[in-house]
């Protein structure tokens, strides 16, 4: 089921998906570019239903892996929307050798949606390199894993203990402790996050957590105020 998050942009929740154990919430966003055509960003499991609902809203041209750990379904997307162009982040072609990428994703202006999606990629860090994206109509800015919240009981056991500890349980989405410490080369990841800030953003999505849906600038500054220290 599509759910309308701003002017020109939905989302859709998919399935739970385990990664070492853990129980992950998936979700995914459509934007109608001016053109018409549709940017699907981090797609989760292509249903019937939820294609119909897409192809009611336009046709479907680039589909985005926004970091090298949301691939999953990508293959399922590519041979239902044969014609659209398949866009791969740093690292995803060398993991996934079985899938045929159109596109790398580089800078915003080489890609025919510049005209209303911006993006920059988080450099320094040793988990995944991630694009994250504005979206200027509905000022909204996407992220994948780089910002995360789950509901206080999600997990239980020593996997809430260990949330708690990976900052997976805070009251608005933050930053999992493990990216903080993955980032070692801060320095790298400076440049990109200010160019993020400098963004006029209202809100902020994400794959696994709260959206944020007001103040949005102010809500990355303190989600990102440990990296600019």
């Amino acid at each position: 089921m599509l759910t309308p998050f701003d002017d020109e942009i939905w989302i859709a929740d998919g399935p739970e998906v385990a990664v070492v154990g853990f129980r992950y919430p998936t979700r995914m966003a459509i934007i109608r570019l001016s053109d018409g055509d549709l940017f699907i960003w981090s797609p989760v499991a292509l249903t019937q239903s939820l294609g119909a609902a897409i192809d009611a809203l336009g046709p479907v041209r680039h589909i985005v892996a926004p970091n090298s750990l949301h691939h999953v379904f990508i293959p399922d997307w590519k041979r239902a929307y044969p014609h659209a162009k398949l866009y791969a982040p740093p690292g995803l072609r060398q993991k996934r050798k079985d899938i045929a990428f159109d596109c790398d994703l580089g800078r915003a202006e080489d890609h025919d949606w510049c005209a209303d999606i911006d993006q920059v990629a988080m450099h320094g860090n040793r988990i995944t390199t991630e694009i994250v994206f504005f979206h200027a109509r509905s000022g909204t800015v996407l992220f994948t894993d780089l910002l995360q919240q789950f509901p206080p009981r999600w997990f239980s056991g020593w996997r809430a203990a260990l949330a708690k500890w990976d900052l997976m349980l805070e009251p608005e989405p933050s930053v999992p402790r493990k990216f903080r410490i993955a980032f070692t080369d801060r320095r790298a990841a400076r440049a990109p996050l200010a160019r993020i800030l400098a963004w006029p953003t209202r809100k902020v999505l994400m794959a696994h957590g709260t959206p944020v849906t007001c103040d949005g600038k102010a809500y990355l500054e303190r989600a990102f105020a440990w990296l600019e220290r």
